[in-house]
């Protein structure tokens, strides 16, 4: 159930366009909340609410330093939702190969 709960997290954070920026801009380097505000045009309150869930989700930690609070990727990767993904990638992929393994056998008879 926690993993679940992990995945319902991450994707929720994930489904979010800003939120997808966020983490991109994150993967360059740190950035403060004002920084991150800058080219979405949308308050720091906007941002802010962002960054909460993204922090919730384990993929992006803050902190205060001084009057400014610092953003970075969090120490939670993707690997469960990667996991996820290529679970069903792979149980797509076998139903696929099938289904073509299934067409040519019923192509192969028509032809005789």
């Amino acid at each position: 159930m926690v993993q679940q709960r992990r995945l319902d997290d991450v994707f929720h954070a994930l489904s979010d366009p800003t939120r997808r920026s966020i983490l991109e801009t994150l993967g360059r380097g740190t950035a403060t909340v004002t920084e991150l505000s800058e080219p979405f045009g949308v308050s720091l309150t906007a941002i802010k609410k962002h960054l909460h869930v993204l922090e919730e989700a384990g993929l992006v930690t803050t902190e205060k330093l001084g009057r400014s609070r610092h953003c970075r990727l969090g120490t939670e990767r993707l690997d469960d939702a990667m996991a996820w993904i290529s679970f069903y990638q792979r149980l797509w992929e076998h139903r696929l190969d099938g289904l073509d393994a299934y067409f040519t056998l019923q192509k192969g008879i028509s032809d005789d």
